[in-house]
């Protein structure tokens, strides 16, 4: 396997394997070839199970072709008709605010809120259940209320969608599928 050292002015050393199937180390400056080595070793059976996964997501990306300028248009039509009466809806359940709704093809989130309350989604998302549409919408506008992750924001999120597990796990093991087809 191809492993990258990534040496920085960090104190941990962390693992990850991406889409190319290259393994990268990220480690602290001073880490030995021996630690080095030793992480590997241990950490040997988290880095195949993920290296197989990629090369299952590139088995899937390689059967599906990628989605025409035709399709991504049409697809965010419908999500300029459909997610800003959902987002309408949610915001009066959290009793919060919100700006701008813009719709993109975005190659890495489903949907995001800035400071100021403008929210961005996905087009993408028009492919996904609509359970799953209402999940990324309760997500984001839990961050008028809480702008980060921590136990409180899951707490707002849950008190909307107490299954909301279920669309996350749901986007994890389908949505990166949809995203591959961008180009």
């Amino acid at each position: 396997m191809k492993v990258q050292i990534i040496r920085s002015r960090r104190k941990t050393i962390q693992t990850s394997v991406n889409v190319d199937g290259e393994v990268i180390l990220r480690v602290p400056v001073r880490t030995s070839q021996a630690e080095i080595e030793k992480v590997l070793r241990e950490e040997k059976d988290w880095i195949l199970r993920h290296l197989e996964k990629m090369k299952e997501r590139q088995e899937k990306k390689d059967l599906l072709p990628p989605f025409t300028n035709e399709e991504i248009k049409k697809l965010g039509d419908q999500a300029v008709h459909y997610i800003p009466e959902r987002v309408a809806y949610y915001a009066e359940r959290l009793h919060v605010t919100y700006g701008r709704i813009t719709i993109r093809n975005q190659k890495t989130r489903w949907g995001s809120c800035s400071a100021k309350g403008n929210l961005n989604f996905n087009c993408l998302l028009m492919m996904t259940p609509p359970d799953v549409i209402d999940y990324v919408i309760v997500h984001e506008l839990c961050h008028r209320l809480e702008m980060n992750h921590s136990p409180r924001f899951w707490k707002y999120v849950a008190s909307i969608m107490p299954d909301y597990k279920d669309k996350q796990k749901w986007l994890r093991e389908n949505g990166q599928v949809l995203i591959d087809r961008l180009e």
